[in-house]
């Protein structure tokens, strides 16, 4: 799924703004759970997004865990972006390897997209508001206001990690993919 995010998105104009069929997306959903081999590069890259999208949201506590929520949430109100590198990075080391390890390729493809943001519309702030609500919830559900405060903070922080990616998890980032 991630490589072909990562082949396929940033020549794709709106790639996790528009969704995929949603019959399309049940259905290979379903296939996909079951263990059946699925062959996604036969599909449209927008119903491979709205299933990585799924995935993600289906990751118990959320893939940035929902333990965390407040000290992700208060990571943009802190000083510079140094000091909220390394207030993530100090996060990131508290999360599953396995978390970590998706991350790093999660935002290896957002970092390929945004570098063509030109072609394909989809800058730092589109994608982290695209992605971000896949990303991290709170652990108990609150009032619709809240719930929207606290969507715009993670949206910030999905953005800076974004725009920060290569200097939070590496320049290696941008070749995990290898030569696709």
């Amino acid at each position: 799924m991630l490589s072909l995010l990562y082949q396929e998105g940033p020549s794709t104009e709106g790639i996790f703004r528009r969704s995929g069929s949603a019959k399309t997306c049940k259905e290979l959903k379903e296939k996909l759970d079951s263990g059946a081999e699925v062959d996604l590069a036969c599909e449209s890259i927008f119903v491979t997004a709205s299933l990585f999208k799924d995935f993600l949201r289906n990751i118990p506590g959320s893939i940035l865990s929902s333990q965390l929520c407040d000290k992700w949430v208060s990571v943009m109100d802190q000083g510079n972006n140094e000091e909220r590198i390394k207030s993530i990075q100090r996060l990131i080391e508290q999360l599953p390897r396995a978390n970590v390890v998706l991350l790093r390729y999660i935002f290896g493809v957002l970092h390929g997209i945004e570098m063509r943001s030109e072609e394909n519309q989809m800058n730092a702030f589109n994608l982290a508001i695209c992605i971000a609500p896949s990303l991290l919830w709170p652990p108990v559900s609150s009032a619709p206001d809240i719930e929207s405060e606290f969507t715009k903070k993670i949206s910030s922080l999905v953005q800076f990690l974004t725009e920060n990616c290569c200097r939070i998890f590496g320049e290696e980032i941008t070749s995990l993919f290898g030569e696709i």
